[in-house]
């Protein structure tokens, strides 16, 4: 396992072009199944996870070749079951448990894995193809399901789900008759997995508010379409330009998936200008405190939690961060603790009290964006950090000590 090793205190200055979004990537991808012929995906970005979910459709049968583009066949898979050992990896492998059932009756895939930041059951993704008519059983770890043809249904999510409303959206796209999705996630992704899928010959309307409505076709056809650019990687960099003090200009980006992290970095004192497809960051001196609440999109999004933490960890008067989204997803305080942040943990509340700086010490990266926040976090703490567990960082982030050291920082991976 390799680490990242910081030397902290440089600003942030220079110019970082934005990669395609993974979570758009991933059920995009998983839309390959639902079609005969060669889909070609462009701006995948180069991630574990991408590898995963391109290991996975192998495995099911499907011929996939590149990089970026992706290109993928999936008009002979073979075999619908996604095994524990692929599935294990990346809790997004249950997007193909939708597209195998419609298009092939049949689907068995193990219960899924991922970052460890909650239960995050898979019960509502169940509970919906139940209502388009499959029939499920959880045998030996995993989700068997069957249906001769899956048939429309108004379907009402409990709590506003991405993958689920994303894995139901393929689904239905070729069941019979008409499925409503009510109380569906709105997030950017779902509206550019709808447009691929509309491209693909399925009729989709209403992606991005909270009621989709899908009328199910026979058949799709093969498509070449874009992901869109990943907003919480530009959301990463943009907090890490206000915690170091510096300016960066992001490229390739759409500034109108930014709007609530926009809005919380202006009332920290950061000036952030936008235009069609680039922001540009800019420190202004001491940083504001600021109150965070995570909500489903167009709220502000779990996934910028830990990293805002680590901004307001040397932000001037005290802060309180509170996670509605997922359980389990404060296990980044106690390494920036280790840093010298000043943080208590109330029930899904950190109330982050601003220290004049932080101190380099060895922390260890838990999750995803846990990983990331250690990162930001050490670029502006005085001495050397050492990030352990960085594999969890190479599921979300495209090169980012490249991108990092391009822009002046002292940041570099080495193996333990």
């Amino acid at each position: 396992m390799d680490k990242i090793v910081i030397r902290g205190g440089t600003p942030l200055s220079g110019t970082v072009h934005v990669s395609g979004s993974k979570n758009a990537a991933l059920p995009i991808i998983a839309s390959a199944l639902l079609t005969d012929g060669w889909n070609t995906f462009h701006n995948i970005p180069d991630l574990v996870d991408i590898e995963s979910i391109k290991n996975l459709l192998q495995t099911l049968g499907a011929n996939v070749t590149g990089r970026d583009p992706v290109v993928i066949n999936a008009g002979r898979c073979s075999c619908q079951e996604a095994p524990y050992d692929i599935v294990r990896k990346m809790r997004a492998s249950i997007l193909v448990l939708g597209p195998l059932l419609s298009r092939w009756g049949r689907a068995r895939v193990s219960l899924p894995g991922g970052c460890a930041i909650g239960a995050r059951p898979v019960n509502l993704h169940l509970k919906a193809l139940h209502a388009l008519g499959a029939q499920i059983e959880l045998v030996d770890g995993y989700i068997d399901a069957r249906a001769q043809r899956l048939r429309g249904a108004t379907i009402f999510f409990d709590v506003p789900t991405v993958t689920g409303t994303e894995n139901i959206m393929m689904a239905a796209a070729l069941a019979d008759g008409t499925t409503v999705l009510e109380n569906a996630a709105r997030e950017p992704e779902i509206v550019n997995l709808a447009d691929v899928l509309n491209t693909m010959g399925a009729r989709i309307e209403g992606a991005g508010t909270n009621v989709i409505t899908i009328e199910g076709v026979r058949d799709l056809h093969a498509v070449e379409a874009s992901v869109i650019p990943d907003r919480i990687e530009a959301g990463t960099y943009m907090i890490a330009t206000a915690m170091t003090g510096g300016e960066l200009l992001l490229t390739g980006c759409d500034p109108s998936h930014l709007d609530a992290l926009v809005t919380k970095l202006t009332e920290t004192g950061i000036t952030v200008d936008t235009s069609t497809d680039f922001v540009r960051v800019r420190s202004n001196g001491p940083l504001h405190s600021v109150d965070v609440t995570t909500l489903p999109y167009p709220g502000f999004p779990t996934d910028y939690q830990a990293q805002i933490m680590a901004l307001m960890t040397t932000a001037r008067g005290t802060s309180v961060i509170s996670e509605t989204v997922f359980e389990n997803r404060f296990m980044h305080v106690n390494e920036l603790m280790r840093l010298g942040a000043d943080i208590a943990i109330e029930g899904h509340h950190a109330v982050v009290k601003g220290v004049p700086s932080l101190r380099g010490a060895p922390v260890m990266a838990t999750d995803l964006r846990a990983s990331a926040s250690l990162i930001i976090a050490g670029l502006a703490a005085e001495g050397e950090t050492i990030v352990s567990r960085v594999y969890h960082l190479d599921r979300g982030y495209e090169r980012i000590e490249e991108k990092l050291s391009a822009c002046g920082v002292d940041i570099r991976r080495v193996p333990s």
